[in-house]
């Protein structure tokens, strides 16, 4: 599975085996009881109607963009039948929960812009209340504890396994990489900013969620800008940004936060920005998905709680690409479109992961793996075009990052094209062990070596954090083109080699000086 990166060496129970990149497990749970039990495990408990009903969630977008709109929306949505769940002021879209032929009773209707499903199998009906939580504010509720969901996948590497942060220039604030290296490949930068000046900065992890008690993100997790939205609503109560045990790939977030700001201690691993802090906001439902009203959420909390760089190293389910001809994929392009337009217009840059199929995305593909939350069947064979795009990877303005190895090449499993890449990042190679894939956090006090686009865009996000801290005034697009000045010179072979803009967009990442 993509968003999860490429895992090296892990237990049998983890959700990708080395060597075979884009391989994703089905997750869904086929029978109705334990749906039913899944929902109760993440929280949100089902609002039965009746016997045979099904319901599916939608996104119902406003034409106005606003507080305004989305009452409209919600008005309109209670007068065809559905139940408001979660309203979005910030951008005048509404989630709602709906039986039936919903959709097509609200199209057309005054004052609605799109409407579109955001599942394509039922559940038994909407989630049910969640006490102090739904409204976008600081909320706090009784402690949860956290799951330890995996084996030790590596030895505690002591802050040594850092090839990935040569490649960058950040090993001055880590030691120096084990094993050898190209000269080129270690790079030096100008002075780094302070811990102080990081920890000013707020970075978010939309992901599986963050395990805040692993010794390397004790002190960089923010718990007043933690948040779950695994159903879509904010639930900021204590702890509930942490991964969920009964989801096997739940880990991921912890491996990407790590990546971007684990502490420099002499122990594990230090992030490429040690000192700032995270926003750990879960996205990961109890089945396994990235709905996109959970991205929306995030999205959104993230933007209200002044993040400056928003990671996103997964893709929107239930389709690995939204097409603008399939009416519900084209409202949902349009919602999480808002929601990452609100994002930069607040003062954040968006980071995304490329994705793992090593596909050409500004060219005709293929996808045989959607819809991905089917009970059964084979997914649909859809023969692609370019204009069909992967969530929020290819939005407008997001900085979309693809994998290098250690050497400095682009991976075979990378996605790729021109236009379609902002940078290129270490991602590291399935196979290739610590050595050779990246080391990061893992839940219960762990650490895994993985590699994938996921593992690029938290360096990435990493580094956008450095540069706002060197720069604490600057808007998401001064950080952005400081980012692709420094990786515009950062070519391991030379000024000027790095010139396949497919592969590498502005260049290879590099820490930008900030003093």
């Amino acid at each position: 599975m993509e968003r999860l990166g490429l895992a090296v060496r892990m237990g049998p129970g983890d959700a990708t085996r080395p060597g075979r990149p884009g391989v994703r497990k089905v997750r869904v749970r086929v029978l109705l009881g334990v749906l039913m039990v899944a929902l109760l495990i993440g929280g949100a408990v089902p609002y039965v109607a009746g016997p045979g009903r099904s319901y599916l969630s939608y996104l119902v977008l406003a034409e106005r963009p606003d507080a305004e709109g989305s009452a409209t929306a919600a008005r309109q949505v209670r007068a065809a039948g559905g139940r408001v769940v979660q309203e979005y002021p910030q951008i005048g879209v509404v989630l709602a929960y709906a039986t039936g032929d919903f959709a097509g009773r609200l199209r057309g209707h005054p004052g609605i812009a799109a409407v579109g499903a955001s599942r394509t199998t039922g559940v038994p009906g909407p989630p049910g209340a969640l006490a102090g939580a739904g409204d976008f504010r600081d909320t706090r509720g009784d402690a949860l504890e956290s799951g330890d969901d995996a084996e030790s996948l590596t030895p505690d590497p002591a802050e040594s396994a850092d090839w990935n942060l040569a490649m960058i220039g950040a090993t001055g604030r880590s030691t120096r990489p084990t094993g050898p290296l190209p000269a080129a490949l270690l790079r030096t930068t100008g002075a780094a900013p302070s811990e102080e000046a990081l920890r000013q900065v707020l970075v978010a992890v939309l992901d599986s969620g963050v395990d805040d008690t692993h010794p390397d993100l004790r002190s960089a997790v923010d718990p007043r800008a933690s948040v779950s939205c695994a159903d879509g609503r904010p639930d900021a109560r204590y702890g509930a940004w942490r991964p969920d045990r009964g989801v096997t790939e739940s880990g991921h977030g912890t491996h990407v936060a790590g990546i971007v700001g684990a502490a420099r201690d002499g122990r594990g691993v230090t992030g490429v920005a040690p000192g700032v802090r995270i926003a750990a906001v879960r996205l990961l439902g109890p089945l396994g998905q990235y709905y996109t009203e959970n991205i929306v959420c995030g999205m959104l909390w993230a933007a209200d709680h002044g993040a400056k760089a928003i990671n996103d190293s997964y893709f929107a389910d239930p389709w690995k690409y939204n097409c603008p001809d399939d009416p519900d994929q084209a409202a949902l392009a349009q919602a999480v479109g808002r929601a990452v337009g609100y994002a930069q217009r607040q003062g954040a840059v968006v980071v995304a992961s490329a994705g793992n199929d090593g596909q050409d995305l500004g060219a005709v593909r293929r996808d045989q793996r959607s819809p991905n939350d089917r009970l059964t069947g084979p997914a649909q064979n859809r023969l692609l075009g370019t204009e069909c795009i992967r969530l929020p990877g290819e939005l407008p303005g997001v900085l979309t990052v693809s994998a290098l190895d250690r050497y400095g090449l682009p991976t075979a499993y990378s996605n790729y094209g021109r236009g379609r890449i902002s940078i290129a990042a270490p991602g590291g190679e399935p196979e290739g062990g610590p050595a050779g894939a990246v080391v990061s956090d893992w839940p219960g006090g762990q650490y895994a070596a993985l590699a994938g686009t996921s593992m690029a865009a938290a360096h990435v996000t990493g580094a956008v954090a450095v540069a706002a801290a060197g720069h604490p005034d600057w808007r998401p697009d001064r950080l952005v083109a400081l980012l692709a000045d420094a990786a515009g010179t950062n070519c391991p072979y030379g000024a000027g080699a790095c010139v396949e803009r497919q592969f590498f967009g502005s260049g290879v990442l590099a820490l930008p000086t900030t003093g």
